[in-house]
């Protein structure tokens, strides 16, 4: 599956995937379209001020005042005008994305971490939720409700692509809505400053069909498969005495709620919230350089003989 616009995947002014985010930028253009107005006109009076050259008769007359207050009157009333009418644009295009026009197809709650995303799949029957992290599927063609809040500072929830910037603040749940018109890789971005890595703090939205969207959510229901051979036994002991504190993986001993959902590892894309790709040279340089790659993650970094590594490379290589 190609990246939606690989080259520029958080331009949002020239181009809209989804009906939550067309007004939004129909809107950029009328504003940017009024902005270089009102430069142009600016810079021809200015012009026209520098060049225009007064009678040797009398050089030093500027005119009567009245006529240039009424000059004033007239811009002035054309700029409340042109400004009412933006207000009133503006209002219809937020009363156009404040709602999906049609039912959610389903409900995620997206908890923003420092520097990271838990994403959970909400569902009336709870043995069908699930958790996972820093990646969220959708069904193309239908919209999505998104439940957002924070577990620590203020962070901001932006998928340019498909919706506006929402922001998520501690102790309050916000809510947006955001749907894909075509299948894709949709970028996405905290873009309220949260801190050391708040750069380093991304997600990614796959839209895919609403078949394959389905076989998705019954393979990330599923618990890691059990430990067979001995690397990856041994692998699966280092992970429940060292990581179990903060991650889970369902199906194991492991159960930590501080750090992201492991069981479907290498079903996603991107470590570390966007920082590196999803191979198993990148798990073993995360797990062990962390606070090289990623400075104040609360994430430490790990010293790993050869075996070690070796065994929880095994171990992490099965969390399908």
């Amino acid at each position: 599956m190609a990246m939606a616009a690989e080259a520029a995947p958080l331009n949002y002014f020239l181009h809209s995937d989804g009906p939550a985010s067309l007004p939004t930028m129909h809107l950029g253009w009328v504003f940017t379209a009024v902005v270089v107005a009102v430069l142009a006109i600016i810079a021809l009076l200015l012009a026209g001020a520098l060049f225009r050259k007064r009678t040797l008769a009398a050089p030093r007359t500027v005119g009567r005042e009245n006529e240039g207050m009424r000059w004033i009157y007239i811009g002035t009333g054309l700029s409340t005008a042109a400004l009412f009418a933006l207000a009133v644009y503006m209002l219809i295009t937020l009363d156009k994305v404040a709602q999906p026009t049609q039912t959610p197809a389903l409900a995620v709650t997206v908890t923003a971490y420092d520097w990271w995303w838990k994403v959970e799949y909400d569902d009336d029957d709870p043995s069908r939720r699930f958790v996972t992290a820093n990646e969220i599927h959708i069904p193309v063609g239908r919209p999505v409700r998104v439940r957002l809040q924070s577990a620590d500072v203020i962070h901001a929830f932006w998928a340019p692509r498909l919706a506006g910037k929402t922001q998520m603040i501690p102790g309050l749940q916000n809510r947006q809505w955001l749907q894909a018109d075509a299948e894709g890789i949709y970028r996405g971005q905290c873009v309220q400053f949260c801190g050391l890595q708040h750069a380093h703090m991304g997600f990614e939205i796959v839209a895919q069909s609403p078949v394959a969207f389905q076989a998705w959510q019954d393979a990330q229901r599923k618990a890691a498969a059990p430990a067979s051979e001995p690397d990856v036994a041994a692998g699966r002991k280092f992970f429940i005495e060292q990581c179990a504190g903060c991650h889970s993986v369902r199906g194991t001993e492991a159960g930590g709620k501080h750090a992201p959902d492991l069981t479907h590892l290498n079903s996603r894309r991107m470590l570390a919230a966007g920082l590196l790709t999803n191979t198993a040279e990148h798990r073993i340089e995360w797990i062990t350089r962390v606070q090289a790659l990623k400075p104040g993650a609360r994430m430490p970094a790990f010293a790993l003989t050869p075996g070690e590594t070796a065994a929880l490379s095994a171990f992490l290589s099965t969390l399908d």
